[in-house]
This record gives structure tokens, C-alpha cells and sequence, in this order.
């Protein structure tokens, strides 16, 4: 096995490398029909043979790293506010890198509002913050608080910068859930008990929000609209309560497009929503296990918003395996490359 320091790193890396694989320079990420994506890139030798030298990462990666580089340049040891307003410089450097990179909306919306007051990371609530414009940036929240007695920690920053600009539960729970999964991968934890555990951890951030006081009550009010679906999915998948997923007999490509879609119960553009974006790259995981192919064919390369799905899915399997089964090609030339890496390891540090 990989050592802690390298997963770490692999874990930086490889939401990297599976950003700019489901992104494609933009081309893969708003092609709606896996099938055509499939054939491209059967047509380009399959994963294996995939070199990213001119593909860049979207803004998924760009703002990983800079809740990345946040958590490790915060000076007090103790997590307050005072982390969140650093977070906003972190937040506004990385819009200003968004060129060819399609952020989102919400995103860009959003960091606008920041201000560097004392309450200056709080945003209103949203109706249309659940995207999964938090989510994908909060893998590495699992590697700064990775152990079980930082769960609260975790939770916290985890609910808090993903409502910097996706306050809604169906947004940032994703966040959460994201995070969760990175710790829950370091800790050896078996992954076809996360989804599971996670609802458990659910509950701590539930009484969070009511404790917060900010913007509480609708926040509770739509709390299920994110649980709910998640709890359905760990039943479709036959892990509510079991630990052996179950996969319909057929389930290629086009099969998973349309179960996809069927996650958020949206049936528009799958994975764009912090829940399914979670959901769907977990789906692929729990499927490919150390097969990092099969995990690119599920996750990164599907009809819906594959470059969030598939850093997520890339995260987690960095987490769980290193670099194990991953073609040299797919990472050695990925833009940001060396940065991704070296904030994996300044994030190791803080493990003891």
C-alpha cells in the first residue's frame, strides 16, 4: 500500500487528472450522451492512453486548491471565523484564473457578495444554491481533518465554505459528503459502508445548522430534499443496511446515463447538483474499486457533468490507493501538476 504522504498527494492529484478528463477543454463536460463521449475516446486509444497535456483543468480544480492552500496557510490552530475570511482572498485569486475554465453561475455570483467583515463569509440562504459548485472543491477538507476526533471540524468548514456560495442543503452537503468521504478513505474505512456512515454525520451537521443561527429555519425546511434521494440511493444500491452493492444485470453507458439523470430526481444534467454529484461518483467507486479505468469509464466519462463527478471520484481514489493502476500518461503532464502534488504533502503535515 501507498504510503499516507503519497495518498495524500494522489488525492490532490488525481481530482486533478479526473477534472480535466470529464472536462475535455469544455468539449466532454456539455456533451449529454455518453455514448458519443465512449467512442472518442475509444477512438483516442481508451484511458490508458490519454496524455492531458492540453486539457485543462476547470474551475473544479482551480478552487480545490484554494481551499487547499487556505487550510494550510491558516495561522490559528483553532478553526473560527477568522479562517473563513481568509478563505474569501483564496475564493477571489481563484476567480480571477477562470478563463476557458466554465465556472458556475452561482460561483461566480456569489464570491462577489464576500466581504472581509467580521460576518463578511455569510451569504442569504438560496433556493437555487445546490449546485455542486461546493462540493467539488472540498475533497481536501477530509485531508486536513482526517482523523475521527476532527469530525466536527470538519463538518463545520465543510458546511460553512461550501455556504459561502451555495447556501442550500442539496449544495452544500455535498460539501460535507465530499469531505467526509476523503476521511473515511484515509481511515480504511470499507466504501461500501460510507454512504451509511455518512448519515450518521448527517445528524452533527444538522444540529450545526440549527445551532448557527444563521438562516436556520430554511435551511431545516428543505434539510430532506438533500437526505432523502441519499437515503433512496443507498436502497437502490442495496447498502442501506447491507454491505454488498447490487448493480443491474445491464449497465453500460447508456444504462448509467439514464440512472444518473434519476438520482436527484431533476432528470436534467447529471451530477450538477451537490447531492448527485457525490452520489454519482460514488456509484463509480463502489463499482470500479482499484480499477482506475473502469472508475474513469463511470465516473469522468457520462453524459452529464462529468469534471465534477469525476474529481471527486479521482479524490477518493487517490485517498483510498494511491497511485496504484494509474497510467503514468494521465497524470505526468497535467497543468498544475507539481502545485496539486505539493499541497498534498503540506496537507499531510497537519495529520500529526
Amino acid at each position: 500500500m501507498e504510503t499516507f504522504q503519497k495518498r495524500y498527494e494522489a488525492c490532490m492529484l488525481l481530482h486533478g487528472v479526473g477534472d480535466a478528463m470529464g472536462y475535455k477543454n469544455g468539449k466532454w463536460e456539455f456533451n449529454f450522451v455518453g455514448e458519443d463521449i465512449h467512442k472518442e475516446l475509444k477512438n483516442l486509444g481508451d484511458v490508458q492512453n490519454l496524455d492531458l497535456k492540453s486539457w485543462k483543468v476547470s474551475d473544479d480544480t482551480v478552487l480545490h486548491l484554494a481551499v487547499a492552500e487556505c487550510l494550510i496557510n491558516v495561522k490559528e490552530d483553532k478553526l473560527t471565523n477568522a479562517w473563513y475570511l481568509k478563505l474569501i482572498g483564496h475564493y477571489k485569486e481563484g476567480m480571477r484564473d477562470m478563463s476557458g475554465r466554465a465556472p458556475g453561475n452561482t460561483t461566480i455570483k456569489c464570491v462577489h457578495l464576500l466581504k472581509n467583515t467580521e460576518k463578511g463569509f455569510q451569504i442569504p440562504f438560496n433556493e437555487k444554491g445546490g449546485g455542486c459548485g461546493a462540493s467539488m472543491r472540498s475533497p481536501c477538507i477530509g485531508l486536513r481533518f482526517s482523523q475521527p476526533e476532527n469530525i466536527n471540524e470538519l463538518i463545520e468548514f465543510a458546511i460553512e465554505s461550501g455556504r459561502m456560495t451555495h447556501h442550500h442543503p442539496m449544495g452544500y452537503m455535498g460539501s460535507v459528503a465530499a469531505a467526509l468521504f476523503t476521511s473515511y478513505a484515509l481511515q480504511g474505512i470499507a466504501i461500501s459502508t460510507w454512504g451509511r456512515k455518512a448519515l450518521d454525520h448527517f445528524e452533527i451537521a444538522k444540529n450545526y445548522i440549527k445551532k448557527s443561527g444563521h438562516f436556520s429555519e430554511e435551511n431545516l425546511k428543505n434539510w430532506k430534499s438533500f437526505i432523502d434521494p441519499w437515503t433512496q440511493y443507498l436502497k437502490t444500491r442495496g447498502i442501506f443496511e447491507k454491505e454488498d452493492p447490487v448493480f443491474p444485470e445491464k449497465y453500460g453507458v447508456k444504462e448509467r446515463d439514464e440512472f444518473y439523470k434519476s438520482i436527484s430526481g431533476c432528470r436534467n444534467w447529471a451530477g450538477a447538483l451537490g447531492l448527485d454529484s457525490v452520489l454519482i461518483a460514488y456509484d463509480g467507486l463502489l463499482a470500479a474499486k482499484d480499477n482506475w479505468v473502469e472508475l474513469c469509464h463511470r465516473a469522468m466519462l457520462h453524459g452529464g457533468d462529468n469534471d465534477s463527478t469525476g474529481c471527486l471520484a479521482g479524490a477518493w481514489y487517490g485517498a483510498l490507493y494511491g497511485l496504484k493502476n494509474v497510467p503514468e500518461i494521465n497524470y505526468k503532464n497535467l497543468e498544475y501538476k507539481d502545485r496539486l502534488i505539493k499541497a498534498g504533502g503540506q496537507l499531510f503535515k497537519f495529520r500529526n
